[in-house]
């Protein structure tokens, strides 16, 4: 079944009882039982399993190619369960210089006193990773590729073969890429996250995660967690992502568009100092990313002359960007990282420059963006 198939029939059949096309949400925190033990359909309590839930879970697999999906109530819980069901304390973990500043939240102030270490590198840099390993403790590479908010592009099967040869899992945040533009599970990968709020729901109205694994022994522990622990996706925000999934395909086809467009008006403007984006054959990864993704996605981020008050200054005078934070949706957004989604990281190895500046760029039309970012930096 290809993608855009997958994308609106699997897990969502249409309903046995009444013929709806779309799968209701099951808003409900308990089922009837057929006598002590006697489960009706398999359901007993919605934590443990809710069929819309179950039906998201269902094509979220289809969509990156996995045996086994599991819907969260965010893309921080959906890292959180993963990790702790993997590691333990004394363990180690290598991770991106530039990863997502909740990320690095979750790793240095929330494992690392549980007992969990973390190195940070380069993972352009395959040599880098692999003096990054402690041997007998390294358990997961975690990687992002494209990364936020510099759009580093990581070669997802040699850190599959780097994490293999040491016993280690390879997990993949594939957000920024979605399983439109990139599989990592098809490339080595053990897992895959995703903050489901950003392009899967694609609408800047849910807040949801998940976690995608090709294994059955991971994927029976993380289930046991996810049961035990609770952070469960509810089903009304699990009917959202399933409707925005429906559309993944040609939004991700027009938000690269945009972003292309963009690229090459910021590329030719003389107050910009560097423009990041995988899609430019000057991009230190763009070979990469060619051989990995179907396109280079939708994120756009570049600096500016004048240092962070010039930044800032673009970042207010835009009118139809909207600054917020968060990205993904059919919406456009602009944001300075610095301050807003990586500042946590200030002080850092993870720190980023105060000039740059992050665009999710949206479905509006491409004259209309280009003149409100012509505005801003004129």
């Amino acid at each position: 079944m290809k993608f855009e198939t997958a994308a609106i029939h699997a897990g969502q059949e249409a309903d046995p009882r009444t013929g709806a096309v779309v799968p209701p949400i099951y808003q409900v925190s308990t089922f009837k039982q057929d006598g002590v033990g006697g489960l009706r359909a398999g359901y007993e309590y919605a934590r443990s399993g809710n069929p819309t839930r179950d039906a998201l879970e269902e094509c979220l697999a289809a969509l990156e190619n996995g045996t086994r999906a599991f819907a969260t109530a965010s893309g921080l819980a959906a890292e959180d369960l993963l990790l702790r069901t993997v590691l333990r304390p004394g363990d180690h973990l290598v991770v991106p210089t530039d990863a997502y500043g909740g990320s690095y939240r979750l790793f240095a102030r929330v494992l690392e006193p549980w007992g969990v270490k973390h190195t940070a590198v380069d993972q352009s840099d395959l040599d880098a990773v692999r003096a990054a390993i402690v041997p007998g403790k390294t358990k997961v590479i975690w990687t992002e590729s494209p990364t936020n908010p510099l759009l580093s592009i990581s070669d997802i099967a040699e850190l599959a073969k780097i994490a293999h040869a040491v016993d280690a899992l390879l997990v993949v945040d594939n957000t920024f890429a979605s399983p439109y533009l990139q599989r990592p599970l098809e490339l080595g990968a053990d897992a895959v996250v995703h903050s489901t709020t950003k392009y899967l729901g694609g609408h800047s109205d849910v807040i949801g995660g998940a976690i995608v694994v090709r294994d059955d022994k991971l994927a029976e522990q993380i289930a046991y967690n996810h049961n035990a622990m609770g952070p469960i996706a509810g089903p009304f925000d699990s009917w959202l992502v399933l409707r925005g999934a429906k559309t993944l395909a040609v939004r991700m086809d027009r938000h690269c568009q945009n972003a292309r467009a963009i690229v090459d008006f910021l590329v030719a403007h003389d107050r910009v100092s560097e423009v990041r984006y995988p899609g430019l054959v000057t991009h230190p990864g763009h070979e990469i990313a060619k051989r990995q993704m179907r396109d280079f996605g939708g994120m756009v981020s570049f600096r500016v002359r004048g240092g962070i008050e010039a930044a800032l200054q673009v970042c207010k005078r835009v009118e139809l960007f909207t600054l917020a934070e968060s990205l993904g949706g059919v919406e456009s957004l602009i944001e300075h990282p610095a301050k807003m989604t990586h500042a946590s990281v200030a002080g850092s190895a993870l720190e980023v420059p105060d000039d740059l500046i992050r665009l999710s760029v949206g479905l509006e039309h491409i004259d209309d963006l280009i003149a409100d970012l012509a505005n801003a930096l004129n």
